[in-house]
């Protein structure tokens, strides 16, 4: 699934093509996605485009007539195209701009989502009123993080992967910053100090925006919106390298399975 610096990338490639342009035309091709595409959608037809925000993993569009939510799901992509180019198998909505462009979402497993919302969604929709604060804001803090964690008996990875903690620290950065800061996943998310989040929540922030940066985790359905994978891969210490040497200590790294997701670490660096 696209992880907040591939949802990010997404922000960042189709931002400067939308911004400033009118919707000619809404096209739904298949409605059944995660949720049924609402018929409220097509009171777009004729809104201009102020801004393309992220907040989490959802792409939210502000336009003079409400607010469009996108979700990329598992394997949704947006492209930005000429509105008359060839439709291939699974673009299953999009926005005709006036200026002969499109965004299109493609989505083979139709677990993305496309909503409207009439108010902003970060505070009405019950999709994001609930969200965390973004991990690479200010209000993502370690004493923030610490307090959160009182009482907390459940595993630091998962605790980080919790929304309603923080968005956007999925499965693969969760990993690597657990593994920079040297902090055991499995240790008890109530266990950890202070001085053990002053060390981790910057590491999380450097993750993250190194990702953005690099044009986001090259995943098996993720492309950028211009076409062109991510290249943050290459740079992993430990997800996806269970059974392999640890780059700082040689020792074999361990995958286990913690909230039913993979997790790798090493017994002698995380403690």
């Amino acid at each position: 699934m696209p992880e907040l610096p591939e949802v990010e990338v997404s922000r960042m490639g189709i931002a400067p093509h939308l911004e400033g342009q009118q919707i000619k035309a809404v096209v739904v091709r298949e409605p059944r996605l995660r949720w049924p595409i609402p018929e409220q959608v097509t009171q777009l037809e004729g809104a201009l485009i102020h801004q393309v925000e992220r907040r989490a993993k959802y792409l939210i569009l502000h336009t003079d007539k409400g607010f469009l939510i996108l979700h990329l799901g598992m394997s949704g992509a947006l492209r930005v195209v000429a509105s008359d180019s060839l439709v291939v198998k699974h673009d299953h909505f999009e926005l005709q701009l006036t200026n002969g462009q499109c965004l299109r979402l493609n989505d083979p497993r139709r677990f993305g989502c496309v909503l409207f919302s009439a108010q902003h969604p970060g505070v009405e929709h019950p999709l994001l009123r609930a969200l965390g604060p973004e991990p690479l804001t200010e209000a993502f803090t370690a004493s923030y993080l610490h307090q959160q964690a009182q009482g907390k008996t459940q595993a630091i990875k998962t605790f980080l992967m919790d929304n309603h903690v923080v968005v956007g620290v999925g499965n693969i950065y969760a990993n690597e910053a657990l593994f920079k800061a040297g902090i055991h996943p499995k240790r008890a998310a109530g266990k950890v100090s202070l001085a053990r989040y002053q060390r981790l929540v910057p590491i999380i922030k450097e993750t993250l925006s190194a990702a953005i940066a690099q044009g986001g985790t090259t995943l098996q359905d993720f492309t950028q919106a211009d076409g062109q994978p991510g290249y943050f891969k290459q740079h992993l210490n430990v997800y996806g390298r269970g059974g392999r040497p640890c780059m700082v200590c040689k020792t074999e790294l361990t995958e286990i399975r913690l909230g039913q997701r993979s997790t790798v670490y090493c017994k002698q660096c995380q403690r």
